[in-house]
C-alpha cells in the first residue's frame, strides 16, 4: 500500500468528521445564503478546524461566492475545498537537508511520540541512503535515552549519548563533533519535553542552538515540534506555546490515523504559520512520512 493510500485510510475519521459535517449542511440548505454560511462555519468548528480559522475560511468563501456569482451548492463545496487546499499549500512543507550534515532538532512534550518519531525519521532517511546520526539530548529521562538507543539499533544508525541528567548541550556538542568526523548527512537531536517551565526550556534550547551554531555554522537547520493529533485544539495551543519558546520551522503530527481531529493541520498552518512537515498514520516504521499538502487536502475530501 502506497503512502497516499495509508494517508487516505488514516484520515478516514477526519474525512468523515469534516465531510459529514459539511455534507449535512449542504443536504439541508438548498439556497446559497447567510444561513448556509453560518451553518458551514459551525460545521468546520465542530470538525476541529478551530474558531479563528473557520471564521477566516467562511469569510473568504462568502467573498469568492459573491465575486464569482456562485448559486450552486456543489460549486460552493468545491470553492470551500480549494480555500482549504490554499491554506495548506501556502507554506513550504519540505524538510531542509541541503547540507552535509543537516541538523534536525526535535522538541515536544512527553507522551506525544517524540522519540518514536525520531526513530522513524531516522529510518526514513536511512532508506534514502543517507547516513544518520542520533543525539540523545533528552537526558532528563533515562527511559528516553534507552528508547532512542533501541531505535538507533533498529534503524541501523549511530547514536551519541551520555548519562541521565547530564548536560544536553554537552551531548549535542559531542554529536556535532561526531557528525563531522563520521561524515553524517543528517544529525537528529532529541530534546527534553518540558513545557511547564518555559523559561528553563528556552534557556536549554538557546544553549543547544549556540553549540550547533558554533560547531556546525553552515548546516541546514530544522526545529520540529511533535504534536499528538488526537489532542485536537490542545495541540494547537501547544504549538502556540512552543512557538513562543523556540523558533519552530515545522510540525511532526503523530497519531493522525487514530483521530477525527486531523482538521487541526489547517488551523496550525493558518494560525501559527508553521507548516506540518511529517505525518504519522500508523504504528509501522514507515508510517511516518514527509507531509504533502495536496495529498492531504485530496485525502480529506475524497469521497
Amino acid at each position: 500500500m502506497g503512502f497516499f493510500d495509508k494517508l487516505k485510510n488514516g484520515l478516514t475519521k477526519t474525512r468523515e468528521s469534516i465531510a459529514k459535517q459539511v455534507n449535512n449542511v449542504f443536504s439541508v440548505f438548498v439556497k446559497v445564503d447567510d444561513e448556509l454560511f453560518e451553518n458551514l462555519e459551525e460545521a468546520l468548528i465542530m470538525a476541529d478546524i478551530g474558531v479563528e480559522t473557520s471564521t477566516y475560511i467562511i469569510e473568504k468563501l462568502r467573498d469568492n461566492v459573491k465575486h464569482k456569482h456562485i448559486t450552486d451548492g456543489n460549486l460552493v463545496k468545491e470553492e470551500l475545498k480549494s480555500i482549504i487546499s490554499e491554506i495548506l499549500s501556502a507554506l513550504d512543507t519540505t524538510v531542509n537537508t541541503s547540507t552535509t550534515p543537516s541538523v534536525i532538532l526535535v522538541i515536544g512534550v512527553n507522551g506525544v511520540g517524540k522519540t518514536t518519531s525520531i526513530g522513524k525519521i531516522a529510518s526514513h532517511y536511512k532508506s534514502m541512503g543517507k547516513k544518520v546520526l542520533l543525539a540523545a539530548a533528552d537526558t532528563f529521562r533515562a527511559a528516553a535515552i534507552d528508547q532512542l538507543d533501541i531505535w538507533a539499533q533498529r534503524s541501523g544508525c549511530d547514536i551519541i549519548k551520555h548519562q541521565e541528567n547530564s548536560d544536553p548541550a554537552a551531548v549535542v556538542f559531542d554529536a556535532c563533533t561526531a557528525a563531522k568526523a563520521r561524515g553524517a548527512d543528517i544529525l537528529i537531536c532529541d530534546t527534553a519535553g518540558r513545557l511547564h517551565n518555559k523559561k528553563n526550556l528556552m534557556a536549554e534550547l538557546a544553549k543547544i542552538n549556540r553549540v550547533i551554531e558554533r560547531e556546525l555554522p553552515d548546516s541546514a537547520r530544522e526545529t520540529l515540534l511533535v504534536l499528538d493529533a488526537t489532542t485536537g485544539q490542545n495541540a494547537v495551543s501547544q504549538a502556540k506555546l512552543f512557538s513562543e519558546a523556540a523558533d519552530i520551522t515545522g510540525i511532526i503530527l503523530t497519531k493522525l490515523d487514530g483521530t477525527a481531529k486531523g482538521g487541526i493541520v489547517i488551523s496550525i498552518a493558518k494560525e501559527q504559520n508553521v507548516p506540518v512537515k511529517f505525518v504519522g498514520v500508523g504504528e509501522g516504521i514507515d508510517d511516518l512520512q514527509e507531509f504533502n499538502s495536496d495529498d492531504f487536502a485530496k485525502a480529506i475530501f475524497e469521497e
